[in-house]
């Protein structure tokens, strides 16, 4: 019986919190294949089922050389996820989601081992022409031409789940991998005017990491060979997210790369998506953070 699990990334916001969620549903060995560029030890979640191994994705095939016939599926979330930043760090951006997840998709194939994607919006908005606007999303749109043809070419068995703008418990709040509400919540807790970057009109569908990996799960569970999208019916402006703090804020001059709306409307891949709405509302977490704030206002007087 296939008993394990590989979660690429397992460090990391998203896959720390997909663990937990499987160790819950399942009674599955995880092993999570980090190189800790945006993972954290802090992340790791206690749990004898869960082993936890440093290492680059592009040595996936050394790695679990002796786990193969144990492997149920692969979740690949292990990848270079920022934007503005793919373009200061490019050589690292293209080894990870280019090479890395190359070799992650071989490994699959290869295995015939079901793979679980992680593709973003990022790619696939202003009607698919988003998909050049940074090395990033030309890394994920690439990704995801090559897993269709390798269903074409080889019947390839895979789940894609597109995320949006995810917040919540472990997202991280400072450095360059930072989120956007990681970011906000960072400075509104230390009295900092929020930073904006211009235009500030730019608009997001941020969606709860519960909600996220719950489709992530529910895909797997599913078994369609299907792409999913997971999002909040409502969209915010960042200058509208930044006011819900009720602080000052602070624009940053325009970077490289910037969307100025978070949507699947690439029509070609559209009508693939099997689109899911989060149920957890932003406003609803911001005002936990002001309470958070408050109360510790309360205990330090």
């Amino acid at each position: 019986m296939k008993k394990i699990i590989i979660i690429t990334g397992g460090a990391g916001f998203v896959g720390s919190n997909l663990i937990e969620k499987i160790l819950k549903e399942t009674n599955k060995k995880i092993i999570s294949i980090d190189n800790y560029s945006s993972g954290y030890k802090k992340n790791h979640i206690k749990n004898p089922r869960v082993k936890y191994i440093k290492e680059d994705t592009t040595n996936i095939r050394k790695i679990l050389s002796k786990h193969i016939k144990k492997i149920d599926s692969v979740f690949h979330f292990g990848e270079f996820a920022r934007i503005y930043q793919s373009f200061e760090k490019f050589d690292t951006c293209f080894r990870s989601n280019s090479l890395g997840t190359l070799e992650v998709f071989k490994f699959c194939l290869d295995n015939k081992i079901k793979l679980i994607y992680s593709a973003t919006s990022a790619s696939l908005g202003n009607k698919g022409m988003d998909k050049n606007l940074s090395p990033y999303a030309f890394t994920k749109s690439k990704n995801l031409e090559l897993l269709e043809n390798f269903k074409k070419w080889f019947n390839f068995k895979f789940e894609v789940v597109y995320f949006y703008n995810v917040y919540g418990p472990r997202h991280i709040k400072s450095g360059e991998m930072a989120t956007v509400i990681g970011i906000f919540e960072d400075q509104y807790k230390k009295n900092k005017p929020l930073t904006v970057v211009k235009p500030g009109t730019q608009t997001r569908r941020f969606t709860h990491i519960n909600d996220t990996v719950n489709v992530c799960y529910e895909a797997w569970v599913k078994n369609k060979c299907a792409h999913y999208s997971i999002s909040n019916k409502k969209f915010y402006s960042i200058k509208e997210v930044a006011k819900m703090f009720d602080s000052k804020i602070k624009f940053l001059k325009a970077r490289p790369g910037e969307r100025f709306a978070s949507a699947l409307t690439n029509i070609s891949q559209n009508s693939k998506i099997i689109k899911k709405y989060g149920k957890l509302h932003l406003k609803d977490y911001i005002t936990s953070v002001i309470k958070d704030k408050l109360l510790w206002k309360l205990k330090v007087r």
